[in-house]
């Protein structure tokens, strides 16, 4: 008993020992499945690589301008001034410049400008080839209608080399069709107007004329118009946007498109309506001011032109040529307080139009550069308007809820106050200095009361006339200065190296498709091998014996075919050293080693019928009587009798 539970416990450690070598040797002697599963599947891996669509990383360098480190600071210390200075958010920095790049709004526009949101087909070509600017025919639908669709539009077209060309228009379950004889032609649906136009191909003869070139084959190409806000989102999915570096502000712009050209086209229009969009904020300040000071400039036009009128009637009724010495000395003084006076009244009347101005217009930039005096004023009017376009620029990409608008908002009402408190002070300073310009005037009035009414009259237009011309000099010259201002916007984003794509696809990589396919040349036939031997319930060898018992094999005996025997069953004779006849002396031999002197019954037996029992009986018995030894063979089986068999008996 202790022997026996000695051997199990033996056994169920060999068990738990994973034999390398028989488990390597047993996936090597199927090594054609391993070399034919390698070589098809380095086959796919070659007509995946063939037909598969290269995707490539078309990058761009570019340099965002920064204003973070330089206007804001005055309006940082102002804020600070008012105690808020925690509600301060930068007037630009990289990170916001960044996010409005890679906003859906101005990527949407981008696919609106190049007709992104249809895309072409050769389906002449297998597998079918994607085309851009390269189509026959272009398709044409409105951005507008586009957005409209409830599922994509698939238009398929059929040019005949004539000129003619079938159409078939399906979305959704409808479906449209229609036959065109010559291009240009418009085709009205449901969802749209569509219209098609005919790109033709030139070839350049030997003398330098081109002529069309001269289709000879049926083209089939089929345009696919998708929702030009979903083909956005496709595009932000595939664009990255990041700084080189925290210390910089340079950025690199990379897509990854199946188009060379497709990609580089994106990028260039992406930089180019960001610049532009950039550029309006920044010009909206000057355009407001352009249109104050056309407004003033026509109405001191107006008022310039009256004067000038009435000098010339007082001149001409009057008939005044020049005036005295004394009266010009004493006149000269007061027009000097008069010019100040009108000056001072001028900066009243602007101070007051800016006063309504801001009262009646919410969120809107006041003008500036209109020929305020203040410079304080001037300052609180500039950042209250540098806030205003920060707040506009926002809004594109996020709404009034959020937090950064609503923290923005609250600084724009603080900076309006002070924008208001300043036009007070400023106003009340003004009302101060006019009353003392008016006293000084009147005290050379009162040295030029003894003038002759008529002289004094006269003066008094022409000064009037003088103060209106070098008012209307004064704001021409702002019109210009303002102008220049807004000619001499620069771009926001500058391009440091165009939009370039990478020589080697990033997608799909041979090399790693390779390996894949030879992993999985060697993977599926371990994979099938070991499913083989999960699922296999038969003994087929010594080893399968001696895993499943613990009781010894005493040996292995070959397969014999009895029907091409011409001894029939019979396999062991004497002086004999075949195969079969050493197999049962081996087992003689193992037996005899094994089995007492006391044990002289060797019991052969087996499951079913057919599997050799009377075979190994018979031979066994032979190799034993062939050493001298007196052997009895006795055949058990009295349905189906065996041994008459083999030694050729008769059943009686």
């Amino acid at each position: 008993m202790k022997e026996e539970n000695q051997n199990v416990k033996e056994r169920e450690l060999t068990e738990d020992q994973i034999d390398f070598r028989a488990l390597l040797f047993k996936y090597i002697i199927h090594w054609p499945w391993f070399v034919g599963a390698v070589l098809l599947c380095l086959v796919g891996a070659w007509f995946y690589l063939h037909w598969a669509t290269p995707i490539y990383n078309i990058s761009a360098t570019v340099l965002i301008k920064d204003e973070k480190k330089g206007g804001g600071a005055g309006l940082s210390s102002e804020l600070e001034d008012m105690g808020l200075s925690g509600l301060m958010t930068s007037s630009k920095n990289i990170d916001n410049e960044l996010e409005v790049l890679r906003s859906k709004t101005l990527v949407k526009e981008v696919v609106n400008q190049l007709g992104l949101y249809i895309t072409y087909k050769d389906e002449d070509e297998f597998p079918a080839k994607g085309l851009y600017k390269t189509s026959p025919v272009q398709v044409s639908l409105t951005p507008q209608e586009a957005e409209k669709l409830s599922s994509s539009m698939v238009v398929e077209m059929t040019l005949q080399p004539e000129g003619s060309m079938d159409v078939n228009v399906t979305v959704g379950e409808k479906g449209y069709q229609k036959h065109f004889e010559k291009l240009p032609a418009i085709f009205p649906t449901d969802e749209g107007t569509l219209a098609f136009f005919q790109e033709v191909d030139s070839v350049t003869l030997q003398d330098g004329t081109k002529v069309p070139r001269i289709e000879k084959n049926v083209r089939h190409i089929t345009a696919t118009i998708s929702k030009p806000m979903r083909v956005a989102k496709g595009y932000c999915n595939s664009l990255s946007i990041a700084p080189t570096s925290k210390t910089t502000s340079v950025a690199v712009i990379s897509l990854k498109n199946s188009s060379l050209q497709r990609g580089q086209d994106f990028i260039n229009q992406l930089l180019e309506m960001y610049n532009r969009n950039t550029n309006n904020d920044k010009n909206e300040i000057a355009q407001k001011t352009a249109e104050f000071i056309d407004e003033r400039i026509g109405i001191i036009s107006k008022e310039l032109g009256s004067t000038e009128a009435n000098l010339e009637t007082f001149k001409r009724d009057a008939g005044i040529t020049d005036l005295t010495s004394e009266a010009q000395i004493a006149l000269a003084g007061n027009a000097e307080y008069e010019k100040k006076s009108v000056e001072n009244r001028t900066q009243i009347s602007l101070v007051n139009d800016l006063r309504k101005y801001l009262r009646g217009n919410e969120y809107e930039v006041l003008p500036s550069n209109v020929g305020l005096q203040d410079a304080a004023l001037i300052g609180a009017i500039e950042r209250y308007n540098e806030m205003l376009v920060e707040r506009k620029r926002l809004l594109r990409t996020s709404t009034e809820n959020n937090p950064t608008i609503v923290n923005l908002d609250t600084s724009i009402r603080a900076m309006k106050a002070n924008v208001q408190a300043t036009l007070e002070g400023t106003l009340q300073g003004l009302m101060i200095t006019k009353e003392s310009l008016d006293r000084e005037a009147s005290r050379y009035s009162r040295r030029i009361s003894n003038a002759p009414g008529q002289e004094r009259a006269y003066v008094s237009i022409a000064r009037q006339q003088e103060i209106k011309a070098g008012l209307y000099l004064m704001l021409l010259q702002k019109r210009e200065e303002n102008a220049i201002a807004l000619a001499a916007t620069a771009n926001n984003a500058k391009i440091i190296d165009e939009a370039i794509a990478d020589d080697i696809p990033v997608f799909p990589k041979r090399s790693m498709i390779y390996l894949i396919a030879l992993i999985l040349g060697v993977g599926i036939p371990v994979g099938i091998i070991y499913l083989i031997e999960l699922t296999k319930f038969k003994i087929e060898g010594r080893a399968d014996v001696e895993k499943l018992t613990s009781v010894p094999v005493v040996g292995d005996i070959p397969l014999t075919d009895e029907k091409n025997d011409k001894n029939g069953s019979i396999a062991v004779f004497e002086n004999k050293n075949n195969l079969m006849s050493e197999t049962f002396r081996n087992i003689r031999t193992n037996l005899q080693f094994m089995l007492d002197n006391d044990q002289k019954v060797i019991l052969v037996t087996s499951t079913v019928s057919g599997e050799g029992k009377s075979f190994v009986s018979s031979n066994l018995a032979i190799s034993l009587s062939l050493l001298g030894k007196k052997v009895v063979i006795v055949g058990l089986d009295i349905r189906k009798p065996g041994l008459n068999k083999v030694f050729q008996l008769s059943n009686k």
